[in-house]
This record gives structure tokens, C-alpha cells and sequence, in this order.
């Protein structure tokens, strides 16, 4: 289905070429000046200096030749040259009738449908998630919804730290703590117990107090960094650990992230690139990209156009230890392999951008992708609290993300139970639905790159640009048409007609921008595009509600409209909280 104002620009482009101009000039955009025009083309000014006329004589031109049949109820021109534009109602509304028949909802998919890739994890195993791993999951989630809506295959990959230091400090713990477990028994050779030697909790708790002991104990760090090496040699008993970690904390980090409403079709972890790296160092070698500089293995990535120094991409330590540079360039081997991306996406903290140049540079300049596969890296901004500085807990911790959560159910709770519009019963389900609201929209309102506040009080407000505020429209809209069905109503029946007031049109010009905010939000990376546009849908409906009688309306052909513009709403609004991430209860 076309997108409204491409029908428009065909029309003022083939106005422009029956006038002698070429048909370029003829975009269209919405008007800057509501109080004078609803669109506006400002192609005669662009083309004054091509033809050397004055911009209202090629506009006067344009304009001839826009028939009784165009889409146009208003083609004036403005002096110096701009061409203000309304459209019919009839053509508006039959737009609107065709966009609410197509399941995509004008969204046409793409025709060359690309398999991409998006790394928006990266949690390290054993630790609990914390409010670090909001953006991410958040970010990563929503374009990945988007793109599969456009059509492309979209991958998510968790991509898991399973294979550093954290490891070893964990089992050199254990160790200490019990050393009596067959484990650490060397000459044990029967099968290890299913059930691991602890629960997500002690999990949890072994990390930060190893991880203490090893910045104050050289001997403790020593050892932990042997049970590191131990593992990735693959000594069996410490094999057997690794696997009771991976399994009860994958089990935690899951469950968190089904909290958020966020799930990945991978769950990769470092380790699974590891095989990778021996044959991918020894080509880097063997064709000369790779070569040694004070011990270290290195590929130089400087390029001629760098205005900052961009330092060579290391490959190995000098005790020929691997890095993270390392294990990233052996994942991308690894996704070529197995699901040969034309694109990969990262959504990380903004922070590690010259790693991922670095990353990046090297594995084109070495040809482990195709010479047209895409690497894009978005780097998201740092959520911080009222103070500006990054969000802490009381005390000054980094906050579990399960306590945010939690925090914010609480209050949406507590407001929830004061309004009063739902039974108890209820209640704590409808709490947490709007709660993810106010988190999610509060972070997807923002652009991805900038540092924002996290605020609590502001994001679970039931007014204002806020997660709440776009759930009670939608909310708002349900309850009018439950009402018109228990009043006889059938919400089948009758079709869009011209609106009856300007705050109606208004609501209907901004409901045919779906197809373009959709395209551009997934085409910049930027979710918040959606949260924009579904702000000001918001708004505009809530305008057409408050200056409106729907349901007493007596005419019935125009209350059937006003209904099939209320489901027209309510479609568009929820589908795009869909691809934000979240939805809507049926009751706030």
C-alpha cells in the first residue's frame, strides 16, 4: 500500500512536469504553519535558481495544473513561492478505510528482505542483572520487533559472558568454601551430580566476595586465574562447574528478562566462539594481517581518513592469551557460518565505540565477512538518576534490575488502588502491564545515543509524554467501544467518512503517518521515532474525544465512522506499543 504522501508528491511532481519543471521539485511535507495548511510544497523555491524565474511564477504554474479530480480541497501559493496544501476529506477518509483493511496497516515489507543480526545482551553469567542492562535489552528488543514487522529475519543473541576471569574466581571459591566436592578430585572418574552445588542466590554471592578477595589477595588471584586457564583447557571437574553455572544462572537471566518482556532466538555465550579462534589467528597470520608487537599479536586497522588514532586491533596477549577483542571476532566467524548475516547489529553502551571499531575494521580488512555484510554499532547513552549521575540505590550500589522493577510496579500500584478503576483483584496484574510501560517508554522516549534521567515520579504519571498516558488512551478507547457493543452496537458495520470537526481530521492526517514513522524509526535505529508519533496520536485523540459526542451521536452512518476511526486508533496505538515492547490492560 502507498504511503499517503508519496500519492501526494506523484501528484505535485506530475504537476510540475506538465508545467516545464522537473518532477523532483514536487516532494511534500507536512506544513510547519497548521494555522495556514495542512501540507506544503516548497519545490518553486528550490528550482528559482535552475530556471531563472521568480519561485511564485513557477509555483502559479504548478498550481494551473492541478485539476477539480486532484487530491487537494486547497493548492494556494504563498508568496515568495510556497505551494500551502489541504487535502479532501473524501480522499483522507478512503485512505484511512484502506489502511484499516490491510493487516500490516499500510506498512508495505521490505522487498529485499535481509537477515540481521542483533547482539543486545551481553550480561556475564553468575551476576544479576542491574539497571547497566536495561538500555540494551530495551533498545535491542524493540528494533528487532520492527524489523521482523518490515519483513527482514531478525536474530537476536543474547551473547553471554561465560568464559573470563569470573569463572575462575567463582570455582577457586568454591574450592575454598568446599573443598570436599568431587570436582575438585582429580581422580575422580564417575558422573558428576545433575543437581549443582548451589542455588541462584549463593550463585550470586560467591562472585562479589571472590572478586573482593582477588583485588587484595595476589596469591587468590594467581589461583583464580589458573582455574580460568584450567577451564578453557578443559579439565574435567571445573568443565562440570561451568556447566551447573550456565544452567541455574541462564534459569535467572531468562526469568529476568521475560520480566521485561525482552526474549532472544540465541543464547549464545563466548565460549561457543573459542573453536573458532585457532584456525581465524592462523589465517590472520598466514596472509600477513597479523604480526607481532612487543609479544602481542596485532592487526593494524589505522586508515588514511582517521582524524583520531585509531590503535591496532589486538588479537593475543603476549602469553597468548585471547581477549575480547578476540572472542568477538570469532562470534562474527561463527554467525557468518551459521546464519551468513547481511547485517550485524550491536546495541551497546556507547562507551566501547573504538572497540568496535577496532573490532570491526579488522574483520572486514581480513575478510571474515563478505565485502557488502553491514556492521552497525548503536551506542546507547548512560540512565542516570534525578542528580544526573548514573542511577544508584540509596546506599550507592548498582540497583538489581528485578528491585526497579519492583519499584516501579510498587508505585503504579499504589496509584492504580487510588484511582480506583480496578478491582483489587486485579490490580497488581494491571501494576505490572503499565509498570514496564513507564520503564520502557521513560528509556524508548529518549534517543538511543543521549544520557537521560530516570524518574520515577515523571515516568509513572498518568499525564504528560509517559508510558501511562499512552496505555489510558488506549484504555480510553477500549471502554468506548465496549460501551457502543453493549449498547447493540457492531463494530463491523459502516466505514470512514469525512470528519465532522478540525480536531477529527486532525486525528485522521496523523494516523496516515504510521507507514512512514514505521520505515524511518527502523531505517535510523530509533525507537523513539514510534514513541513520538504515538504521543502525538495520543494527543490528537484525546483532542477529537474531549470536542466530540461518539456515542450520542444521532447520525448513524457518522457514528459508525467515528467507531471505525476509534479501532483505526486503537490498532495503530496498539501496534506500535507492540513493537515498542509493551502493551495495554484492558482496564486502568
Amino acid at each position: 500500500m502507498k504511503k499517503l504522501m508519496d500519492m501526494m508528491a506523484a501528484e505535485l511532481a506530475a504537476a510540475f512536469e506538465k508545467a516545464g519543471y522537473d518532477p523532483e521539485y514536487g516532494k511534500v511535507t507536512v506544513s510547519n504553519r497548521p494555522d495556514l495548511c495542512e501540507y506544503q510544497c516548497n519545490g518553486a523555491m528550490a528550482g528559482a535558481k535552475a530556471y531563472k524565474k521568480a519561485p511564485f511564477m513557477i509555483a502559479d504554474d504548478v498550481v494551473a495544473q492541478l485539476g477539480e479530480d486532484s487530491m487537494f480541497s486547497m493548492a494556494e501559493v504563498v508568496r515568495p513561492g510556497f505551494i500551502n496544501l489541504k487535502i479532501k476529506e473524501d480522499v483522507l477518509a478512503s485512505y484511512l478505510q484502506e489502511m484499516a483493511a490491510d493487516e500490516k496497516l499500510s506498512v508495505s515489507e521490505a522487498e529485499a528482505p535481509k537477515t540481521i543480526i542483533i547482539d543486545y545482551g551481553g550480561p556475564n553469567v553468575a551476576k544479576p542483572l542491574h539497571v547497566g542492562h536495561l538500555r540494551s535489552a530495551i533498545i535491542g528488543e524493540s528494533i528487532k520487533r520492527i524489523g521482523r514487522f518490515l519483513g527482514h529475519k531478525v536474530i537476536g543473541d543474547v551473547h553471554l559472558g561465560d568464559w573470563g576471569l569470573q569463572m575462575g574466581l567463582i570455582i577457586t571459591e568454591l574450592k575454598h568454601r568446599k573443598p570436599e566436592l568431587v570436582y575438585f578430585d582429580d581422580n575422580f572418574t564417575g558422573e558428576y551430580p545433575e543437581e549443582a552445588p548451589f542455588t541462584i542466590s549463593e550463585l550470586e554471592e560467591i562472585y562479589p566476595c571472590a572478586s573482593g578477595k582477588s583485588k587484595v589477595d595476589e596469591e587468590y588471584k594467581n589461583e583464580a586465574l589458573e582455574a580460568t586457564h584450567l577451564l578453557q583447557q578443559g579439565k574435567r571437574g571445573y568443565m562440570a562447574l561451568w556447566n551447573h553455572i550456565m544452567n541455574v544462572s541462564v534459569t535467572d537471566l531468562k526469568r529476568n528478562y521475560s520480566n521485561l518482556n525482552v526474549s532472544f532466538d540465541l543464547w549464545k555465550k563466548e565460549s561457543d566462539a573459542q573453536p573458532y579462534i585457532p584456525d581465524m589467528v592462523q589465517m590472520m597470520k598466514d596472509k600477513g594481517f597479523a604480526y607481532e608487537d612487543q609479544g602481542a599479536l596485532v592487526v593494524d586497522i589505522k586508515e588514511e581518513t582517521d582524524t583520531k588514532e585509531v590503535p591496532p586491533c589486538m588479537i593475543l596477549k603476549s602469553d597468548g592469551a585471547s581477549l575480547y577483542t578476540t572472542t568477538d571476532l570469532a562470534t562474527i566467524v561463527e554467525r557468518m557460518k551459521l546464519y551468513a548475516p547481511d547485517e550485524i547489529l550491536y546495541v551497546v553502551d556507547k562507551r566501547q565505540e573504538m572497540h568496535f571499531i577496532q573490532v570491526f575494521r579488522c574483520a572486514k580488512k581480513t575478510g571474515l565477512v563478505k565485502e557488502d555484510t553491514k556492521f552497525s554499532f548503536l551506542g546507547f547513552g548512560t540512565m542516570n538518576g534525578k542528580d544526573g549521575k548514573p542511577f544508584k540505590t540509596r546506599d550507592g550500589g548498582v540497583m538489581r534490575l528485578e528491585n526497579l522493577i519492583a519499584d516501579i510496579d510498587a508505585e503504579m500500584y499504589k496509584k492504580i488502588v487510588e484511582n480506583r478503576s480496578v478491582k483489587d483483584l486485579d490490580a497488581q496484574k494491571t501494576a505490572e502491564i503499565v509498570g514496564l510501560s513507564a520503564i520502557k517508554y521513560g528509556d524508548l522516549s529518549n534517543q538511543a545515543t543521549k544520557d537521560y534521567i530516570f524518574d520515577i515520579d515523571r515516568f509513572t504519571s498518568f499525564e504528560g509524554n509517559t508510558g501511562p498516558y499512552i496505555l489510558y488512551t488506549i484504555v480510553r478507547i477500549k471502554s468506548i467501544l465496549n460501551r457502543f457493543v453493549e449498547e447493540g452496537g457492531d463494530l463491523t458495520q459502516g466505514e470512514i467518512i469525512g470528519a465532522v470537526n478540525d480536531s477529527e481530521k486532525a486525528l485522521m492526517r496523523i494516523l496516515t503517518s504510521f507507514a512512514a514513522t514505521i520505515e524511518s524509526a527502523f531505517e535510523e535505529k530509533a525507537p523513539h521515532k514510534i514513541c513520538a508519533y504515538i504521543y502525538e496520536v495520543s494527543n490528537a485523540f484525546n483532542s477529537f474525544y474531549h470536542g466530540t459526542k461518539i456515542l450520542s451521536e444521532e447520525d448513524a452512518a457518522q457514528k459508525a465512522s467515528f467507531i471505525q476511526l476509534l479501532q483505526l486508533t486503537r490498532k495503530v496505538l496498539e501496534t506500535c506499543i507492540d513493537l515498542l515492547g509493551f502493551e495495554a490492560p484492558d482496564r486502568m
